[in-house]
């Protein structure tokens, strides 16, 4: 046997015991399947979207509410009451029996008396629970419904709003999405490779690696709280990376055992060569979502360590799970065909990647400049991006969150208006008050009053102890809108602070509007340190990787444009309400304020796999001709077919998810979608090789003095 380099490799070691032993290794893996559901049964998964920012404006108001007066702090939502033609009060006697059953369900510790708009058609009723909403779980809802049945019965209207959305929300069930996304990845592989086993080899294996993740991630759940779209996005992430990994290395396979080679070599062979891109695609996706972690804020550094977990494991999978599959099929691989002649890499020397490659390098400054106009042109709505939080006003038609909240925004009168959605608390601490509250609190109420796009404020009231002033500013607009966000930097920065000047008080908002709008704040200003973080951990991991410090520049780059384009294309869908109706939503709302730092992290991440992928088969040929050209030829007709499948298979899974209730889920899904697309077309297809063929052998170059310290890990 030889003793080359790649046989003596860990991974080369790896994939030949695996094709020896595949029913073993295969076993195991079924044990670790059973084992990591046992386990996240046993330990019991928590979920939750409660985000702390300790220390901030909206919370130190909070604490100081919940600290003089406990009862005003309680758990609460909205019961709305509406009638189409006359007045609510016209139904006395249902809404007094329907007030009744909610006073006497479990854990409400108060009802409100009905606030009723000027018209009277509308009403709603405040109730209060001892318990965190999210916590009385969906099935509480059938016990809501049961105590405003009279309601309904007589021809009331009944909507749940404010925070009862933690409740009545059913809990998003993706299992649709999933089966349209593998249904969608076995058609590709069929039709692109023309073998049944070929298909069914990394299809099956990544929906079994991705079943260990979904456990793990489960187990990993009961200790740290994981947000509620974590397993929607881990899963979604898995599927896609899960799906590439093992087709990368399947088609490796499939193009030894083609040339000629035994099973267990062209195994090891295949483990040791894309073994090795995975390894380095796994890591570069590891490291952007982790990053996450660097921006502060638990909720969204553990969205991107469930979604890291999904991949670590897929990645296993693809280099143990693979090769075993790959060795207990062997040379049958292709047995089962569709087509008459199954195809793996590459159709020969001149097939149709060979010309289209000698036909960019004869133009590649017209190709460079077209794929930049097509990313530019994506782009451009980026530069209207506005950050904001989703709320109910962007539920589905029909659905009691968004009756509740159309209700109430139509409505005119005290507590309704667009604003009534989401108003402002007004905390102020009168511990040190320097003068009466009373003058503080009228003075308080008319400069608050006197606010530009403020449409009610309550009297200012003090709280049981006497420490803590209190009031309830209603906002002209909806929590949604651009006026609001507006309205909060004035009362933040102006009002308060010149109210309150001179009374040795501090004045702060709270409320689920203030938290989500300091939420936002937060993350913009973070937002730079993660693309700072994942730019240098990227371009330092490709440096050692392709030795060179041109290709490394040019992915940065260019991933950067994708990731642009991405951005631009979603505010169009989202902001500007272009896909409203085919995404199922309501009015075109901002983008929530943490997707663009999680489809930074996710972007770059799986963008760099193609690349990889596709740099790693270019380097190797520039390794063995030192011919640039041919190098950059033979790379996109040995990739093209593998990397493309792979690109139709991720932008099928990520689409196929935009069918989610849930508005940040479809966000995602469909950002990753397009930056998939993008980027195995323009970036792939255009960029990246108009630009190899203009830099020639430049593209290798690194200084000697850095060679020499770099590790050689090479791909």
């Amino acid at each position: 046997m030889s003793s080359s380099p790649a046989r003596r490799s860990a991974l080369y070691r790896t994939g030949a015991f695996c094709a020896r032993h595949p029913v073993w290794v295969i076993a195991t893996w079924l044990l670790v399947l059973v084992a990591a559901f046992a386990a996240r049964t046993a330990i019991g998964a928590t979920y939750s979207d409660e985000v702390s920012l300790p220390g901030s404006r909206t919370e130190t108001g909070g604490d100081l509410l919940q600290a003089s007066d406990p009862q005003l702090g309680d758990p609460s939502g909205k019961i709305v009451l509406h009638v189409g033609k006359g007045r609510v009060s016209d139904h006395g006697t249902a809404v007094d029996e329907t007030l009744d059953r909610l006073r006497g369900l479990p854990h409400v510790t108060g009802v409100s008396d009905p606030v009723t708009s000027d018209d009277g058609a509308t009403a709603y009723t405040t109730v209060t629970f001892d318990e965190d909403l999210k916590s009385l779980g969906h099935a509480y809802t059938d016990r809501l419904d049961g105590a405003t049945t009279p309601a309904r019965q007589d021809g009331v209207g009944v909507g749940y709003g404010g925070d009862l959305h933690e409740i009545v929300r059913a809990p998003a069930n993706d299992r649709v999405s999933e089966a349209v996304g593998v249904v969608a990845a076995l058609a590709v592989l069929l039709v692109a490779f023309g073998s049944v086993a070929a298909a069914l080899l990394p299809l099956v294996t990544a929906l079994m690696s991705i079943a260990v993740g979904m456990g793990v991630v489960g187990s990993v759940a009961g200790v740290l709280t994981f947000a509620t779209s974590a397993p929607t996005l881990a899963t979604m992430i898995g599927l896609g990376v899960g799906v590439d990994y093992a087709l990368f290395l399947t088609t490796r396979f499939r193009q030894d055992v083609i040339d000629g080679h035994d099973t267990e070599s062209a195994v090891a062979r295949t483990t040791a060569s894309s073994g090795k891109a995975v390894v380095v695609a796994a890591v570069t996706v590891a490291v952007a979502l982790l990053s996450l972690y660097a921006c502060g804020l638990s909720m969204i550094g553990r969205l991107g360590l469930a979604a890291t977990l999904a991949v670590a494991v897929t990645a296993v999978a693809a280099l143990t799970l693979v090769p075993a599959a790959s060795g207990l099929v062997g040379q049958r691989v292709d047995r089962l065909r569709v087509r008459r002649r199954p195809v793996a890499e590459s159709s020969g020397d001149h097939d149709a990647w060979h010309r289209y490659a000698a036909l960019v390098a004869r133009h590649p400054w017209r190709f460079l400049a077209a794929g930049t106009a097509v990313v530019a042109l994506c782009a451009v709505p980026l530069f209207s991006l506005r950050l904001g939080h989703i709320d109910d006003g962007a539920d589905p038609a029909g659905s009691t969150t968004r009756d509740a909240y159309d209700w109430t925004a139509e409505a005119d009168g005290p507590g309704f208006g667009p604003g009534a959605n989401g108003p402002f608390t007004v905390v102020v601490d009168l511990r040190r008050a320097t003068e009466p509250a009373d003058r503080i609190a009228s003075g308080l109420a008319t400069a608050l009053r006197g606010t530009h796009d403020v449409a009610g404020v309550t009297t200012p009231r003090t709280t049981k102890d006497g420490d803590v002033l209190v009031a309830t500013v209603t906002p002209d607009s909806g929590p949604q809108d651009a006026a609001t966000d507006t309205l909060f930097a004035t009362l933040t920065d102006h009002t308060l602070p010149d109210a309150l000047s001179g009374t040795g008080t501090t004045g702060y908002l709270t409320g689920s509007t203030a938290g989500n709008l300091e939420f936002r704040d937060t993350v913009t200003e973070r937002l730079p340190l993660i693309v700072g973080i994942v730019l240098v951990a990227a371009f330092v991991l490709l440096t050692v990787v392709f030795r060179s410090l041109v290709i490394p520049l040019k992915a940065v780059v260019l991933n950067l444009l994708t990731t642009g384009a991405s951005y631009g294309v979603l505010v169009a869908v989202f902001q500007w309400g272009w896909g409203d109706s085919l995404l199922g939503m309501g009015e075109p709302v901002p983008i929530e304020s943490y997707v663009p730092m999680m489809m930074f992290a996710i972007v770059f991440g799986l963008s760099m796999d193609y690349e990889i992928f596709l740099l790693s088969r270019i380097a190797e040929e520039w390794h063995a001709s030192l011919d640039n050209t041919r190098a950059v030829a033979r790379g996109l007709s040995l990739t093209g077919r593998v990397i493309t499948s792979a690109a139709l298979i991720m932008t099928a899974v990520f689409l196929s998810f935009t069918g989610s209730p849930t508005v940040v889920v479809k966000m995602l899904a469909l950002g990753l979608a397009v930056s998939v697309v993008l980027d195995a077309t323009v970036v792939r297809l255009v960029l990246v090789p108009s630009l190899m063929f203009l830099m020639g052998g430049a593209n290798w170059w690194l200084p000697r003095w850095l060679d020499r310290r770099l590790p050689h890990v090479t791909v």
